[in-house]
């Protein structure tokens, strides 16, 4: 049996991620082994305003699973569900991305043609995230030693990717940006946006969180 689409499976799950309270972010499909030992693996990114405890994701991922079997559209094939938060360096690709990534350290590529934000500044810059206003958001400048505030329109950024911090922003430059949304840790400690991750196996019994770890890679915080 053919696997299902990445395409089917969001239509098929967006709804309850939804009713749970997440936006989904994005699910990935992949699959190891061959013929009768093929196994898939199925990554289930979401996102929410507020901070995701690790209980709350077990629960979507149980009752992911729960439908994904009623579905049946894997058929006979085993699949691990993985259902997880956004990494640190999370793409900001759309306004709730903006939203919420408010006074984290962001890299920033402009549109080709587009102005600098300061007279001959470099179309590749790094920056704090300020307050998202309609199709403009607010970005300091500048660091911790000399911030101010500029504002770019949306439409003139090409790619933002948010960064890893080893240390605390300054307090003036977190304060221009408007603070941390309520909920999300201070950028640079230790258990910085913890994402998470909860899986079961077709056919067993559905495995509840155990053991966290939390670093500063990608996939920062880990339930098995």
């Amino acid at each position: 049996m053919p696997m299902p689409t990445e395409e089917r499976l969001s239509q098929l799950i967006a709804g309850l991620v939804e009713r749970r309270g997440f936006d989904l972010e994005g699910v990935e499909i992949s699959t190891t082994g061959k013929h009768a030992d093929a196994q898939a693996r199925v990554k289930v990114t979401v996102d929410s305003d507020g901070p995701s405890d690790l209980d709350t994701i077990a629960t979507l991922s149980t009752e992911l699973s729960e439908l994904l079997d009623e579905a049946g559209d894997f058929g006979e094939t085993p699949y691990l569900l993985e259902v997880t938060t956004p990494g640190v360096d999370r793409p900001l690709s759309a306004d709730r991305h903006w939203r919420r990534a408010r006074g984290r350290k962001v890299r920033v590529l402009l549109r080709e043609g587009a102005p600098a934000p300061e007279p001959g500044g470099a179309a590749k810059f790094e920056a704090r995230v300020g307050e998202l206003s309609g199709d403009t958001v607010a970005l300091v400048l500048g660091g911790k030693h000399k911030p101010h505030l500029v504002h770019v329109p949306l439409a003139d950024i090409a790619e933002a990717v948010v960064q890893v911090e080893f240390s605390k922003p300054g307090a003036k430059e977190l304060a221009l940006a408007g603070g941390i949304i309520p909920g999300r840790p201070v950028p640079g400690q230790q258990d910085d946006e913890p994402a998470v991750d909860a899986a079961d196996v077709r056919g067993s019994t559905p495995l509840l969180p155990e053991s966290v770890t939390a670093s500063d890679s990608p996939t920062e915080g880990t339930v098995e």
